[in-house]
């Protein structure tokens, strides 16, 4: 499939009138063919109206439909073949597995929404049938259903060019709810972007659907996603990304005469708790399976693993001797994009040059375009006292905190903003640590973990990718997993309509033959 440089506005696939910018193969900072010139604000218009005109039509297409056109979009996504994973290991720097198993969670995602439609509880159908007898007073009949938002403006994210972008989770989730999607491309891979949003556009096409479900627009700087957020014809906006990024769409977002939701991924450090058992029975191991997680992907994901929590000792020492030893063999790593590598350098430099903070191991010197693991470490004292100390370095950097004792590592997990994860290293001699620190990590992250390492999220109905601020925007939510889809719905309930007047899903005769809680009982097909 050819990459042309085109934002994709309902049916029509058309060149932008706005300075163009060119993908840069990451490896080698070279540009890519070929340019992508940005959308205008009369193309944002287009796409605007587009979707608010599909939105009636598509929120009310029965679940199969959109359940087939859902898997569509998979199936398309396949069918691109290597030219997909080619041009986005060109435009990302990403391994080919990275790249193949990244798709295979997209079209995954996309099966999951599929399955969830088909299910169908995710609409919360609920009926209370009128009691004309009740004493003191009748009680009307009364029907609820969750119904789609509206149009939903969906950023693509740096870091996973597929799973998080022109068809990842805010794209699954939005189109499963109903909701038609704009997707504002992420520059640092454009010509991946274009190919995917084909796929979608293609899927319109073929499943019957007005042209409006979908649009991809792209932009050199800000104007565009600026535009969506603040455009009344859209209804909610999901975003991944940086705190800086993610705040100024919410303030956006908050000073438009109707606000809407951001559900914004930001930010996160993802704390590591590593208790004195689990220290003394396996430092070793548990240093060398750390060391592997901080540089996977070359520490570009939200749930790197930024911090270490532990008391000193033997076990610490062990730990410790592991983890630097492997990252010191660890080769330096391409990073998505030039500007990303510079601010990770800038990072390392930063806490490198600290006072209070040793430099304990530092990976072999790599390219330009590349990253080197880093390892840090600093006493709890510090970290509280020095607010620098808890920002998070967006690559395969982590800060050790040396803690006296556990009553030391609570007081630092009190003063944490908010997390994604929180990961526990424990044996059955620290359960009772654990206990006592369960609720304020309930309080602080979206996932608690045990034995593992943040990275590696799986798309599943119990899962949460999500946390409180600045994690994300709105800790109530995911944005993976079946819940997903619940940030763009919402709730309306009918009183006293005729039959012939309700929805489809809220009729007597259950023509979707969907589940239904019928007063307070829940009924299933």
């Amino acid at each position: 499939m050819t990459v042309r440089g085109e934002n994709l506005i309902g049916a029509q696939a058309r060149r932008g009138t706005q300075a163009a910018f060119r993908g840069i193969e990451a490896a080698t900072g070279q540009t890519l063919e070929p340019d992508f010139p940005g959308a205008s604000l009369d193309d944002l218009d287009r796409a605007c109206a587009l979707a608010e005109a599909a939105f009636d039509t598509y929120r009310e297409t029965n679940p199969e439909a959109r359940a087939a056109f859902l898997e569509t979009i998979a199936a398309n996504i396949l069918d691109i073949g290597d030219d997909l994973v080619t041009r986005c290991i060109q435009e990302t720097g990403l391994p080919r597995p990275r790249i193949e198993g990244e798709r295979a969670r997209t079209v995954g995602q996309l099966r999951l929404f599929a399955g969830v439609l088909r299910e169908g509880s995710a609409f919360e159908i609920r009926i209370d049938p009128a009691l004309p007898d009740r004493k003191p007073l009748p009680r009307p009949d009364l029907r609820l259903r969750k119904v789609a938002l509206g149009p939903v403006a969906v950023f693509g994210a740096s870091n996973f060019p597929l799973a998080f972008s022109v068809a990842g989770g805010d794209t699954a989730s939005a189109l499963a709810a109903g909701c038609p999607v704009i997707v504002k491309a992420h520059p640092a891979h454009p010509g991946t972007s274009e190919l995917v949003g084909r796929a979608i556009q293609k899927a319109v096409a073929a499943s019957g659907l007005p042209e409006g479900v979908f649009s991809l627009l792209f932009d050199a700087g800000q104007s565009i996603g600026q535009g969506l957020v603040a455009d009344l014809r859209i209804a909610a906006v999901g975003f991944t990304g940086s705190r800086r990024g993610g705040t100024a769409l919410v303030e956006i977002a908050a000073k438009r005469p109707r606000p809407i939701p951001v559900y914004a991924e930001m930010s996160s450090i993802n704390p590591v708790l590593l208790f004195p058992g689990a220290l003394a029975a396996r430092g070793e191991a548990i240093g060398r399976a750390f060391a592997a997680s901080l540089t996977l992907g070359a520490g570009q994901f939200c749930t790197n693993p930024g911090l270490l929590l532990a008391v000193p000792g033997p076990g610490l020492d062990a730990f410790l001797a592991s983890a630097t030893a492997a990252l010191r063999e660890s080769p330096a790593a391409t990073m998505l994009t030039p500007g990303i590598c510079r601010a990770y350098g800038d990072s390392v430099a930063r806490l490198a040059g600290h006072a209070a903070v040793t430099r304990l191991a530092e990976g072999p010197e790599g390219s330009a375009t590349q990253g080197r693991a880093a390892l840090f470490a600093t006493d709890s004292d510090a970290f509280l006292s020095e607010p620098e100390l808890q920002e998070e370095m967006f690559g395969a950097a982590a800060l050790v905190v040396r803690c006296p004792d556990l009553a030391a590592i609570r007081k630092v997990l009190e003063h944490l903003e908010g997390q994604l994860t929180a990961s526990l290293h424990i044996t059955p001699d620290d359960h009772a640590a654990v206990r006592d620190l369960l609720p304020l990590l309930e309080r602080r992250v979206g996932r608690i973990l045990v034995d593992g390492f943040g990275t590696g999220v799986e798309v599943a109905h119990a899962m949460v990718h999500g946390g409180p601020y600045p994690a994300t925007s709105d800790g109530r939510t995911t944005s993976v997993g079946s819940l997903a889809i619940d940030r763009f719905l919402r709730p309306v309930s009918y009183q006293d309509l005729p039959d012939a007047l309700l929805p489809a899903a809220l009729q007597e005769a259950n023509p979707l033959g969907l589940p239904r809680r019928i007063d307070g009982t829940l009924e299933r097909r």
